[in-house]
């Protein structure tokens, strides 16, 4: 399994390449803000075939160069359809404007194709299956990726926004819904194994296991939820 990733544009956001190995298919997910430079890198650096892009939520910060991307290797996307008009009205999305100058560097609007997924869908892309998993609460459309365990490699979650090293997805943002978020932890988080790996929309890797026992929302739901912090409020 190969796995490349880096962080992209101005929020920095986690953008992923994964593949069975170098030199074969590909998936991209969450090419955000200036990440199609990356992606050329790490696709040329490999040499991979991406065959689709996967986003985890709608934010911009996760979908800004969908557009060139998708063009650039004829492929689809996939996002949850409760958050695909995000990608042509982003500052619906977040509640506020970016400015005149920043909307100039980035690509608004969908590629040519685009697929919506539903939650326990098993997307076989590129030699891998993924499995879908409706994760509201940061967004009503975000979702995770699961990819199960193989030979040496544990289970792999992309998290997007919805679980970070140490904290969570805020909340407060339109679509947002702390409860819901909540309730999405205790349903996805918690029945996974302790070796699953969380690769993040932002920030470091981590794993479930230090979740359960250090990020504060999870060590909380997971002794019965009477003393959980307030939502975070930083971040996209």
């Amino acid at each position: 399994m190969l796995i490349a990733g880096f962080p992209a544009g101005s929020w920095g956001t986690n953008c992923y390449l994964l593949a069975p190995a170098a030199g074969e298919e590909c998936v991209i997910v969450d090419p955000g803000h200036q990440a199609a430079a990356g992606v050329e890198e790490a696709v040329a650096k490999h040499r991979l075939k991406p065959v689709a892009v996967i986003l985890t939520h709608g934010h911009i910060d996760h979908v800004a160069s969908v557009v060139p991307v998708c063009g650039s290797h004829d492929t689809p996307a996939w996002i949850h359809p409760a958050d695909r008009y995000m990608m042509s009205e982003p500052e619906k999305a977040l509640g506020r404007s970016f400015g005149d100058r920043l909307l100039g560097e980035l690509t608004v609007g969908e590629p040519d194709e685009v697929n919506e997924l539903t939650d326990g869908a098993v997307l076989e892309l590129a030699g891998m299956e993924l499995t879908v998993t409706h994760a509201p609460g940061h967004t009503k459309g975000s979702v995770t990726y699961g990819l199960p365990e193989q030979a040496d490699i544990p289970p792999i979650m992309f998290a997007g926004d919805f679980l970070f090293a140490g904290s969570i997805g805020r909340t407060d943002l339109p679509g947002g819904d702390h409860e819901e978020m909540l309730a999405s932890l205790s349903r996805v988080c918690l029945p996974l194994d302790d070796e699953t790996v969380v690769l993040s929309g932002h920030g470091p890797q981590t794993t479930i296991g230090r979740e359960r026992a250090t990020n504060p929302f999870l060590r909380e739901l997971a002794a019965g939820g009477e003393d959980l912090p307030s939502a975070p409020r930083r971040g996209m």
